[in-house]
């Protein structure tokens, strides 16, 4: 997901393209405005941490950009490409590093299990939005 912050700094084309040059696909996207009972789901597992409540706030502050990727260890290699949570610990090179700006405000959230990531698709995206990829046959 495109965090608002991304969202208005411009860079979705930037975070897309970065996906599609690490080999991944994008099967679906969907451009909302979460409501408070969606952000809460989202970030269900930060429940009751101190933070939990500037996270809800943050996705709510604006539009984010729904993602659903997939390839080969597609959830390590997003992990990768999102870099640390706090930006400022992210390598450079990798999505936070590079735009986030706090440990809030860090452009993108990206599943850290498959557990999650299958939890998170089922509240954004309904199966007829999933879209089969099949690579191209050129070379």
């Amino acid at each position: 997901m495109v965090k608002p912050d991304g969202v208005a700094k411009g860079l979705t084309d930037e975070i897309v393209a970065r996906i599609e040059r690490a080999g991944l696909k994008i099967v679906s996207t969907r451009r909302m405005r979460l409501d408070r009972g969606l952000a809460e789901e989202l970030y269900s597992v930060h429940r009751g941490k101190d933070f939990f409540e500037r996270l809800v706030e943050h996705v709510l502050s604006g539009g984010v950009v729904m993602m659903l990727v997939e390839g080969e260890n597609a959830i390590t290699r997003m992990r990768e490409l999102t870099g640390a949570t706090d930006p400022a610990k992210a390598a450079k090179g990798t999505i936070r590093g590079d735009f986030g700006s706090s440990i809030t405000e860090n452009v993108i959230h990206a599943a850290d299990s498959a557990e999650s990531a299958e939890r998170e698709m089922r509240i954004f995206f309904e199966k007829s939005e999933i879209l089969s990829y099949e690579p191209s046959k050129q070379g």
